[in-house]
């Protein structure tokens, strides 16, 4: 019986961290979304390079905050250790994320020209279409990264 309550307390613990990371996941998405619109839409770089360099902005965004807050037990490894550790995670997110978002960017902008949605934005719908494929990107490479950098970057945690 003590099993499973020290295990239900492991799971909502885990669950806590899960949304801890998340919703710092949400703070590097404004980053990496407002990086992003500043590069492509305003300075008219092209989309995948635009991304790659928000990428980074949010990486470094989303290290301080889960190391500080999400788990701020994970102290036992030298900070330059983890944060390699994070970044190599990140890197890798990224080698899944960039194909993933140059894959749908230019579908999603079709879409979206085709439905023509009058919603008002100062945006074009291949602009609208770049967000949603970036958005479809993050989502899947959330999981990866929390899984990863759970078990790896921040096992020094119980």
């Amino acid at each position: 019986m003590a099993q499973v309550f020290t295990t239900a307390r492991e799971n909502r613990r885990e669950f806590v961290r899960f949304l801890k990371f998340s919703m710092v996941g949400v703070i590097g998405t404004v980053v990496d979304f407002g990086t992003f619109g500043l590069l492509h839409v305003a300075l008219a770089l092209p989309g995948v390079l635009a991304q790659a360099i928000s990428f980074s902005a949010a990486v470094a965004s989303n290290f301080l905050w889960n190391r500080f807050w999400t788990y701020p037990d994970s102290r036992s490894k030298p900070l330059a250790r983890q944060l390699t550790q994070f970044f190599v995670v990140s890197v890798v997110g990224l080698t899944v994320r960039t194909p993933i978002f140059a894959v749908l960017e230019k579908p999603f902008g079709r879409w979206v020209n085709a439905v023509a949605l009058p919603i008002g934005l100062p945006l074009t719908p291949q602009e609208i279409g770049s967000y949603l494929a970036l958005t479809a990107a993050v989502v899947i490479v959330l999981f990866w990264n929390f899984l990863v950098n759970r078990l790896w970057t921040y096992n020094d945690v119980e």
